[in-house]
């Protein structure tokens, strides 16, 4: 069969120098590597390699398969539990019937190979109770259309005539145990079967080699799409029932407006990152007659609705002249209506040994007109959530083009939508509030300090501001990191992401002078995480004398337009993202010891200090209770500061009467400076950046949640600074 869709992508000269485990990862990364194959964290493979006991020395059978919260793409051989097959084989005698199937993950860490930890995952009997040698279990969008189509088990017949396979169907049961012995049973029964359909769940295949399972998964794959997806193409804007409405032409402005306000909203019990999609498919879909009742039914996969919840939330407006104040109206009373269907669900479902009822607000808001915006503890899960939302939108396409008007014996009709089929509610809360799936979540370590917080740092190309970038990141937030210079910021952003890594930071640029600029900033910050909480501003400027003692007026303008008026546009702009979002913020300014230490040569910058100090207290004020607003008030800090070039250390040095050479290092001079500046404290300690942010970091931490319109001094004790 040739195929369409999928490339293979198996290298014969990597892969010949490669052993079992090794074979294994390789396979796992080309299939996890493709979203229409697996998508992110879903799916399993395994192999079954024989290899010398570590006790023993004798040869065993050891089940290589993928652990628990693993992603294919990106697994490594620790990724992989590993379990000797004969022990698990022996746990068939342990086995007390559906009812108690749950029990078994208890037994796998008995089974454990060598000093192999990482925690089996509950697929596991999937791939241990087949004897195939190598078993893949994969997510496809087509083999899931098939899986959530009312008639699929007949189309799966007509699937496996038209392409000469011989898949099975297996009716929808919750992954576990119980399950692996359904597939043991179904294979044993059809012999000549080469893959199976899970119902509302995925695809299994395998290979007796690693390269023939590779080939029979992208295979079979593509015959999938080529079965699906020209009926798709055929039904073109007809999908869904066809549009009921228009997308926005300038959506993405509205979704600029829209998004904090849906932030604060879904987040009002805690915070979450958000993540938009404004694609073509994703519009079809919103904008579409069955859009409600198909995103109503829910999600059919299992590993999409454990993050995107048993269903989104339908924003049901009119676009047509409308306006967004009109949306966050519909909005608003939409998810009350949301909130109570969900503890609905909850309270019809639930056990008595079932986990409490988990944040009722959805984690995925569908808007006519715009598109769909996601959410998560972070941009990754915000993002991979949304890609998941996708992943359901194309699983519906399908089904709803795979629709003849017939439906297969025993689906109940008033779960049909156009075909598409959904897990029962019943079986959608087993899956989400499955014990098994409560302890994997108790297993991910502990949020960090400024998890799930969106920090604006501007400054953030060298100094302070940079160093703020990586400890706020270090504690869990997403940074937007902002300076006049976008290559500094950018340089940031790649110290930052080679540090910790990707998405969780951007770049961008901003003259804190122009309120378009800065409102263009937290624009960017809107679209790339939600919205803001947090905002930090290291900028300032210092500019010498002209001459002798004077300054021009163009030096005090423009010193007091950037020290001072660029931190009343950033606090207002700030403040106006914080009411959107209904939320909680909070504001660092840097002010300086110099705004309450008198002296010559510098009365422009000293002036604009003594500015932000009273700005900060005034600020507080004007936006108590939503929105703290403290300070910094450093003394001189030479390292790192790009406010002190290599003229102006110089200049400096001779001011001082300090003994240098012009033909020594920069670094050696500022270091002399920096020195000089100690000893003028008690504690003769230089001030370092990082004394500034950890001061800085603790005023923006929920630690001091009671201080707000306050200064911390940082300036090693500077007497001349004392309060007065």
């Amino acid at each position: 069969m040739k195929r369409v869709y999928l490339e293979n992508k198996w290298d014969e000269e990597a892969a010949s120098k490669m052993n079992g485990p090794e074979l294994l990862r390789y396979r796992s990364n080309l299939l996890g590597s493709d979203l229409r194959i697996t998508n992110f964290g879903g799916g399993n493979t395994s192999s079954k390699i024989h290899q010398a006991d570590p006790v023993t020395g004798e040869e065993t059978e050891v089940l290589w398969v993928k652990g628990s919260g693993g992603d294919l793409g990106s697994i490594t051989l620790d990724g992989f539990a590993c379990l000797y097959m004969d022990r698990f084989l022996a746990l068939k005698q342990k086995y007390r019937g559906r009812a108690f199937e749950d029990e078994m993950v208890g037994y796998y860490p008995l089974c454990r190979f060598g000093l192999n930890d990482r925690p089996a995952s509950i697929d596991t009997p999937l791939h241990g109770l087949l004897a195939f040698k190598h078993i893949d279990h994969m997510h496809p969008d087509w083999a899931i259309a098939l899986a959530a189509s009312a008639n699929g088990k007949r189309k799966l017949a007509e699937f496996n005539e038209r392409f000469g396979r011989h898949l099975i169907w297996i009716p929808w049961q919750r992954p576990g145990y119980h399950l692996g012995r359904m597939l043991e049973d179904a294979v044993h029964d059809h012999p000549e079967s080469d893959g199976i359909i899970l119902a509302s769940h995925g695809l299994l295949t395998w290979g007796n080699t690693q390269y023939d399972c590779y080939r029979n998964t992208i295979d079979t794959i593509d015959a999938l799409g080529q079965f699906v997806v020209p009926l798709v193409e055929a039904k073109g804007d007809e999908l869904f029932g066809g549009a009921a409405h228009v997308s926005f032409e300038n959506r993405r402005e509205w979704a600029h407006q829209v998004f904090p306000y849906i932030r604060g909203r879904v987040g009002a019990i805690k915070p979450l990152i958000g993540s938009f999609v404004d694609s073509p498919e994703v519009l079809r879909f919103v904008n579409s007659r069955d859009a409600q009742k198909l995103a109503f039914q829910g999600t059919s996969c299992p590993d999409h609705f454990v993050r995107t919840k048993v269903r989104p939330f339908y924003v049901d407006w009119d676009p047509v002249n409308a306006d967004p104040e009109a949306l966050k109206k519909k909005v608003e009373k939409g998810l009350v209506r949301y909130r109570k269907d969900y503890e609905a669900y909850y309270r019809e479902n639930k056990e008595s040994g079932s986990p409490a009822m988990r944040n009722p607000n959805p984690t995925v808001v569908l808007v006519p007109g715009i598109g769909l915006f996601s959410f998560g503890k972070n941009k990754k899960e915000a993002r991979i959530t949304g890609e998941f939302y996708v992943n359901a939108i194309h699983v519906m396409e399908g089904a709803t083009a795979l629709n003849d008007g017939q439906i297969d014996s025993g689906i109940e009709k008033e779960r049909v939508i156009n075909n598409y089929v959904a897990l029962p509610p019943r079986e959608a809360f087993r899956i989400e509030y499955w014990a098994l799936e409560e302890a994997k979540l108790r297993r991910q370590p502990p949020e960090k300090e400024m998890a799930r917080k969106i920090a604006l740092v501007v400054g953030a190309g060298s100094g302070i501001g940079r160093v703020f970038c990586s400890r706020l990141i270090k504690e869990g937030a997403q940074v937007v990191a902002a300076d006049l210079d976008m290559k500094a910021a950018g340089e940031t952003a790649e110290r930052v992401e080679s540090q910790f890594g990707r998405e969780l930071v951007i770049p961008v640029s901003v003259d804190i002078t122009d309120r378009l600029s800065v409102q263009q900033a937290l624009r960017q910050s809107i679209f790339a995480f939600g919205g803001v909480d947090i905002l930090v501003n290291t900028a300032a400027v210092f500019i010498p004398p002209d001459k002798g003692d004077r300054y021009s007026d163009k030096a005090w303008d423009q010193t007091l337009k950037i020290n001072i008026a660029g931190n009343v546009i950033l606090v207002e702009e700030f403040a106006a993202v914080i009411r959107e979002q209904d939320s909680l913020g909070t504001v660092l300014l840097t002010s300086s010891a110099n705004a309450v230490v008198p002296k010559a040569g510098s009365e422009p910058y000293d002036v604009s200090k003594a500015a932000v100090n009273h700005l900060v207290r005034e600020f507080a004020i004007r936006y108590a209770p939503k929105i703290r607003i403290n300070g910094v008030s450093p003394a001189t800090v030479v390292e790192g500061s790009s406010m002190f070039p290599r003229h102006r250390v110089i200049a400096s040095l001779k001011k001082y009467n300090i003994d240098f050479s012009e033909t020594e290092e920069t670094k050696i001079l500022l270091r002399k400076l920096a020195n000089y500046y100690a000893q003028r404290t008690l504690n003769h300690l230089p001030i370092r950046t990082i004394d500034v942010v950890e001061a800085g970091y603790f005023l923006l931490s929920p630690r001091s949640s009671r201080t707000t319109g306050h200064l911390i001094p940082v300036d090693g004790g500077l007497m001349e600074a004392f309060l007065r």
